[in-house]
């Protein structure tokens, strides 16, 4: 038999195979960081998307606390305006009131009763006066009483004042404002 020496082409085709294993190895690398790197791509813009679209909505809700806070404000504007209104509504409704209590107090006053003093806080009216007899003060509470604008005439304190005359006194008293419904003030 002949002598066949296969060691050169058995290293031969062994650095062949390494060769082509290095190749393979070489390109499965670059794939693989190729891959890597369209992954890091994808995952960088949608982070980069995801953050404009983060700050689009920021703005909007920036935009959105201003018209908020303005709302706000023109709610707070349009309460006091109400308040306003409210306020003047009543002053103007009650303006023919004070007219009309002044009136009903010189109608209810008899002859020889002066008023010295008088006030008023909220329904309630207090006087002060001199009266030629007591008789006029007793016609006073009665006109008092019998007022439709009036109620509650309560005398405090009479005391006689000889200074303006034999029979005359000084007198406070008290009263409550009451005012008539609507139909009997539209009847007059």
């Amino acid at each position: 038999m002949a002598n066949i020496n296969l060691l050169p082409w058995r290293e031969e085709r062994r650095q062949e195979l390494k060769q082509a294993f290095l190749v393979v190895l070489g390109v499965i690398a670059a794939l693989g960081f190729a891959l890597v790197m369209l992954a890091d791509m994808i995952v960088n813009s949608a982070i980069d998307h995801q953050d404009s679209r983060n700050k689009y909505l920021e703005k909007q809700i920036s935009e959105l606390e201003l018209q908020v806070k303005e709302i706000r404000e023109l709610k707070k504007k349009k309460q006091e305006l109400l308040d306003r209104m409210k306020v003047i509504q009543e002053l103007q409704g009650n303006r023919p009131i004070i007219v009309r209590i002044f009136d009903e107090m010189v109608r209810s006053l008899p002859d020889g009763v002066f008023y010295n003093q008088l006030s008023r806080s909220a329904n309630a009216i207090n006087l002060m006066g001199i009266a030629e007899s007591n008789n006029r003060i007793s016609s006073l509470m009665r006109k008092v009483d019998k007022s439709e604008w009036f109620d509650d005439p309560n005398l405090t304190a009479v005391t006689a004042n000889p200074q303006f005359g034999e029979q005359a006194s000084e007198f406070s008293m008290s009263f409550n404002i009451s005012t008539p419904s609507g139909n009997e003030e539209g009847e007059k």
